[in-house]
C-alpha cells in the first residue's frame, strides 16, 4: 500500500473534540479506499491534506439539514458529518458499493447525524427540502446545478467545493444560474489561517 500521509497538527484545531472519529474515518479510508474503488492509488499519501482536511475546513458554512450530491467515500459528506454532529446530512450516492462502504462507516463511527440514499441528485424524492448542498469533484458547475440547486429550499444555499478554475466555471455556467434563480454567486477561499492549500467554494443563495 502506498506510505499514509501523517496527520498534520492542524487536523487536531481543525476536528477539535472530533479528532478521535476523524482519525477512524481516515484510517479506514486510506485502507481499504484503493482497493473499494473509492480513492486512487496515489490519494493514501496526500490523504490528510487533499481530502481529509479540505472537507472539513468548510464544516462551518453549514447548518440544518444538509445534502451531499455524489458523496462517493464520504468527502466531503461523512467527514463534515464528523466536524459537525449538529447538523442533520444525507448523503445522496447512486453506486451500490459506494453506499454499502458510506453505511459501513455511518455504523462504525457512530454518525446518528447521517442519513444515506442510493439515488442520482435528480431523481431524489428530497427535492426542495434541505437548507443547503454540496458537492465534491461531480461535475461542471453548468453540469451540476440542474440536479444540485432544484434540493435547495427558497432561501437556502449551495454551497460547492471546487479547484482552482471556479471562477471560469461560474462564467460557463451564466445560462444555467439564471435558469435556477441563483444569487449573490461568489468564490471564496476557507482556511487560508490554516491550512497550505484552502478549500476553495462557490456559493450561491437560492431562490423558488
Amino acid at each position: 500500500m502506498t506510505n499514509v500521509e501523517s496527520e498534520p497538527a492542524v487536523a487536531a484545531e481543525i476536528f477539535g473534540d472530533r479528532i478521535a472519529v476523524a482519525r477512524s474515518f481516515t484510517a479506514a479510508l486510506a485502507a481499504q479506499g484503493e482497493e473499494r474503488g473509492l480513492i486512487g492509488p496515489l490519494e493514501p499519501s496526500r490523504i490528510w491534506t487533499r481530502h481529509i482536511l479540505n472537507s472539513a475546513v468548510t464544516a462551518p458554512l453549514f447548518s440544518g439539514r444538509v445534502a451531499d450530491v455524489g458523496s462517493g467515500a464520504g468527502l466531503p459528506g461523512l467527514v463534515l458529518a464528523i466536524a459537525r454532529p449538529d447538523v442533520e446530512w444525507v448523503l445522496i450516492e447512486p453506486m451500490e458499493r459506494r453506499t454499502r462502504w458510506l453505511h459501513e462507516q455511518k455504523n462504525e463511527l457512530g454518525l446518528s447525524n447521517v442519513e444515506i440514499v442510493r439515488s442520482r441528485g435528480e431523481e431524489w424524492s428530497g427535492s426542495g427540502t434541505v437548507d443547503a448542498v454540496t458537492a465534491r469533484a461531480v461535475s461542471a458547475l453548468r453540469t451540476l446545478l440542474p440536479f444540485t440547486a432544484p434540493l435547495v429550499k427558497d432561501g437556502g444555499e449551495l454551497i460547492l467545493l471546487k479547484g482552482a478554475n471556479a471562477h471560469n466555471e461560474i462564467e460557463a455556467a451564466a445560462k444555467q444560474i439564471r435558469a435556477h434563480r441563483l444569487s449573490n454567486v461568489r468564490v471564496e477561499m476557507i482556511g487560508e489561517n490554516l491550512l497550505d492549500e484552502p478549500a476553495r467554494v462557490i456559493r450561491a443563495s437560492v431562490r423558488a
